[in-house]
């Protein structure tokens, strides 16, 4: 018997060892088919029994996934072809789901090779339960009628090449099954209830073209308004009692269309207002015009209207033509190409060609001032309060500017809200007021040094009138901008480490948190601004109360001055726990309503742990004291989310080694079960061991943390080749799970722990004047610190960053030579020359980003020369020991390509190893797939190297000619 016993154990144990030996480390050959479910395509039906989701991979066909949330045997699936956002949609009585079909990763390829006509997609149409399933084909987008759910909207493409903008909407009944084709509609849009559908004609030579209301409960159609003009921007209100457009009609004397502002209401016996502008020249000033670009809408009350209006542009004056007769025609031709014949400075076919085509004798041109050629250049001048950089980048959004107006329907009166002395304009909720906010005036001093100031005004919405409530504010970060109460009547803001709240009708400011015995300023902040704050949770429903956060504890603050503030999570501070923002159940919900249940999202400093806690309503108003922890896991948790008419309730868990999956539960998140199979081929694959936490002590004396990420097959006592990874603070990624990938760094810890190295990724803090240095003193001891746990190999180390990670990268191989290898992406290399360059993706100057933002330098090279030369990695060149791979692309728009350059021909020029790698045409990142897939091998070919000793590839040990750059690259493609 026992001989049995031990027979079938040994069989046990060889099958599982042979199954644990199936699993193989994920490659980056392995990602390309990798199935993975993308977050953003969960979908619940509103009454909880049913979810969907889409499963996708970067070049593989995709699938839905649908099933009854008590049914786990219910689940069906359902390919969608290639796509890497799944469209679904539930219709609001839960009875119906849609999805489309996207054409197949191998027809996309094909089609792609032989250049043929763009692929369309189609839309699947099923009753829940059922398993009949209706096929559109030739979609672009499609929607249910909201709340009434008995109608589908599909927008077919628009076909040929013609200047209308129109194509077939089909009008599908869920009911009857029968479909109505709507044609030429350029714009559509149901109410909230789904018992109106606006939409617009956009036809060819502009007939029927207009704005029309279809009632979908008896299938009439109302003409609204219809002209030679476009009609676009529905916009229906947020009860769809109430719709504004737009109407544009072509004026070639301008360059803008004049525009008009419909406004339509009582939906079953349509009120129309149209507001020409054209036709108000008492009221309205006739140099500009209704605006195309912002949407126009509806206040609350239904008696304005508010649009965007802009200045006319005259367009250039054209060529006129004029008949001549032709005998004369001919005559002036012959007469001029004698003098081009006899022109010596003609010196090229090229010359002659221009001159000839100068030669049109049928048009008379328009008398210039000028005739001479225009040169193309820019004027760089030192007054300009934006640089010529940021003006280009920025110009088509300034060409397009609009102030806001309104037109008051009762009255018959329009009111210009804003002019070019007050830009921004936010209209207040209930639309009695406006906030009104204007930086010019400090705008050069902004774009110089990163202190932030703006003015600010409050504009009477029932007159226009503005009066000022701040000048020269100061904005240390977002939090401290006003922000409005739920009614609109109200606002906070952060001043001077305070919060306030400035009661509008009023004019009367008070300090809500001076008797609060914590502080609300953010201390963590260790950029060059004074006194920034922790951002507020917001207002609640009734606007009596703000809930803030300390920076560890949630606070409920009266906001009538007179009433004590409430520490409501309590424990926060003492037990080192963050509660850190509140999960909004509803999408609709205006303010935090304190009636109900509030979920908080929780997370552990110094363990990591995260969760959701609940607050509850109190009896006599507000929310009671004490938050009662629901889920508190060794994991990420989030993602919570709720049915919109059930008590059913989601949540999402993830670590560093399970892939995330969605639970379904109660209102208590009570006894939480799986729903979802994201990564359905995760088995197959070798993952990290687990992680561990190591604390350490920086050289300034700061305790701080840093995750350790185990190999896959970790065994105790054995030591790992290691990357370091790091951006400023990450350890609380240490449940985080990163799917396998081509991210646009080459990085991916979970592939990198999959083949078998260690990833330590620990946390910096700053010290103002010492960004290179304060990466030294936390990250060396963080890595001696993780040393000690017996899991790194202190012999083969590396370090990786990108950005200013790369920048950190790029400093410390000149501090210290515990680093085998080294990879830095996009790296700041000298403080001092990039000061003065331009972040090329907005147009503005790095000098701001190094004062005020995550330079953390006081004043500009020449007031802190020593700090800017201290922290620069090329001043210290010599010291380099450590091989370093540095990515930087030619088109970087952050950190500019010059700066990977510099380091590398100081470098070069020193004899150290160093290879630079280049994608031609590429920003900050690496969006193109094959550039990411060829990095992300390069990188970790580099790491495998250097840190396990592997043979070097060519590339690596000889580099790569010019000439041979084709062959290699067409071997290495994949």
């Amino acid at each position: 018997m026992r001989k049995h016993l031990f027979a079938l154990w040994m069989l046990c144990l060889v099958t599982s060892f042979a199954i644990a030996q199936e699993k193989k480390p994920i490659t980056w050959k392995d990602i390309p088919t990798w199935k993975y479910m993308q977050s953003s395509s969960f979908e619940i039906s509103p009454d909880g029994q049913w979810i969907a989701y889409g499963i996708v991979a970067l070049e593989a066909d995709g699938e839905v996934i649908l099933q009854k949330v008590n049914d786990p045997n219910s689940k069906k699936s359902f390919p969608i072809g290639s796509t890497n956002f799944p469209s679904i949609e539930f219709s609001a009585d839960s009875k119906w789901i849609a999805f489309k079909e996207y054409p197949k990763f191998s027809e996309k390829k094909a089609n792609e090779k032989s250049k043929g006509k763009p692929l369309r997609d189609k839309l699947s149409l099923m009753e829940l339960g059922k398993e009949d399933k209706v096929t559109f084909e030739n979609v672009s987008s499609f929607s249910f009628n909201g709340d009434a759910a008995s109608h589908l909207a599909i927008n077919l493409p628009k076909e040929g090449n013609g200047d209308a903008k129109g194509s077939d909407l089909l009008i599908y009944h869920l009911n009857s099954k029968k479909t109505q084709n709507l044609g030429n509609v350029a714009e559509f849009s149901f109410n909230k209830s789904g018992s109106h559908l606006a939409y617009t004609v956009d036809a060819a030579n502009k007939s029927g073209n207009g704005v029309y209301l279809l009632n979908l409960g008896n299938n009439s159609t109302s003409v609204l308004d219809t002209d030679k003009a476009a009609y676009k921007s529905l916009n229906w209100t947020e009860k769809g009692d109430a719709f504004a457009a737009l109407k544009l009609v072509e004026d070639k004397k301008y360059k803008q269309d004049h525009g008009k502002v419909i406004g339509v209401k009582n939906l079953n016996n349509p009120q129309v207002t149209i507001y020409d502008a054209l036709k108000d020249s008492t009221g309205f000033d006739q140099s500009y015009t209704i605006s195309g670009i912002r949407r126009p809408m509806w206040s609350e009350d239904l008696t304005r209207l508010f649009y965007g209006i802009h200045p006319l542009v005259l367009a250039k004056k054209e060529d006129v033509k004029k008949e001549v007769d032709k005998d004369s025609v001919k005559m002036a031709e012959a007469d001029a190409m004698k003098k081009i014949m006899a022109d010596t400075t003609l010196k090229s076919i090229a010359d002659l060609q221009k001159a000839i085509s100068k030669l049109d004798s049928g048009k008379v041109k328009g008398k210039k001032e000028n005739e001479a050629d225009k040169p193309d250049m820019t004027i760089w001048h030192w007054n300009d309060s934006r640089l010529q950089s940021r003006q280009q980048v920025m110009e088509n959004q300034d060409k397009n500017y609009s102030f806001y107006a309104m037109y008051d329907i009762a009255a018959k009166k329009h009111i210009a809200l804003q002019d070019s002395s007050m830009k921004d304009l936010n209209i207040l909720p209930k639309e009695r007021y406006a906030m009104g906010m204007d930086d010019q005036a400090y705008e050069l001093d902004i774009n110089l040094d990163g202190q932030n100031y703006s003015d600010f005004y409050i504009v009477d919405l029932k007159t226009g009138d503005r009066k000022t409530l701040f000048i020269k504010f100061y904005l240390p970060s977002y939090s401290s901008i006003p922000r409005p109460s739920t009614d609109g009547t109200k606002l906070i803001y952060g001043e001077d480490g305070h919060f306030h709240v400035y009661d509008i009708a009023s004019g009367t400011s008070i300090n809500i948190t001076e008797k609060i015995p914590v502080s609300f300023v953010d201390v963590e902040d260790d950029h060059n601004v004074e006194k920034p704050m922790v951002g507020a949770l917001g207002w609640s429903s009734d606007s009596k109360y703000v809930l803030l956060r300390d920076d560890w504890d949630i606070w409920q603050v009266p906001v009538d001055g007179k009433s004590a503030a409430i520490n409501l999570t309590q424990n926060g501070r003492a037990e080192k726990i963050r509660y850190q923002y509140r999960f909004n159940l509803d999408p609709e919900e205006k303010g935090i309503d304190l009636t109900k249940p509030v979920y908080i999202r929780t997370y552990g400093e110094w363990d990591k742990k995260s969760g959701i806690a609940l607050l509850s309503p109190a009896k006599k108003g507000g929310l009671a004291p004490g938050a009662k922890s629901l889920v508190w896991e060794d994991a990420n948790i989030g993602g919570l989310q709720k049915a919109e008419k059930a008590p059913v309730f989601f949540f999402g868990s993830e670590t560093f080694n399970t892939p995330p999956q969605m639970h379904v539960t109660d209102a208590a998140l009570a006894a939480p079960k799986q729903i979802t199979a994201n990564a359905p081929d995760a088995d197959k694959y070798l993952w990290s061991a687990g992680t561990r936490l190591v604390n350490y002590v920086t050289d300034k004396g700061d305790s701080l943390q840093g995750a350790l990420f185990l190999p896959a097959g970790y065994i105790e006592g054995k030591k790992y080749p290691t990357v370091v990874y790091y951006y400023e603070k990450l350890s609380q990624t240490r449940h985080n799970w990163t799917n396998p990938g081509y991210s646009g760094t080459g990085w991916n810890p979970n592939v990198y722990t999959s083949n078998g190295f260690a990833v330590f990724i620990p946390d910096i803090v700053y010290k103002l004047d010492d960004p290179g240095m304060s990466a030294v003193w936390a990250v060396i001891p963080a890595v001696k610190a993780a040393i000690k746990t017996g899991v790194i190999d202190e012999n083969n180390i590396g370090i990786h960053g990108h950005s200013w990670g790369g920048y950190q990268t790029s400093f410390l191989i000149t501090q210290t030579d515990m680093f085998k290898a080294a990879a830095a992406g996009a790296p700041l290399t000298n403080m001092i020359s990039m000061y003065d360059l331009i972040y090329w993706n907005s147009g503005g100057g790095n000098m701001s980003i190094f004062e005020a933002s995550q330079g953390r330098f006081r004043g500009a090279p020449w007031e802190n020369w020593e700090a800017y030369e201290r922290n620069s990695p090329v001043y210290h060149v010599k010291n380099v020991t450590t091989p370093l791979l540095m990515l930087h692309n030619d088109k970087d728009g952050a950190v500019d390509f010059t700066q990977g350059v510099e380091y590398y021909s100081a470098l070069r020029r020193l004899k150290k190893p160093v290879v630079l790698v280049q994608y031609k045409g590429e920003n900050h990142g690496l969006s193109k797939l094959e550039n990411r897939k060829d990095y992300s091998v390069r990188m970790m070919e580099f790491f495998n190297h250097h840190l396990k000793g592997e043979a070097a590839p060519d590339w690596l040990s000889k580099g790569i000619n010019k000439l041979d750059l084709e062959e290699h690259l067409e071997k290495t493609a994949f």
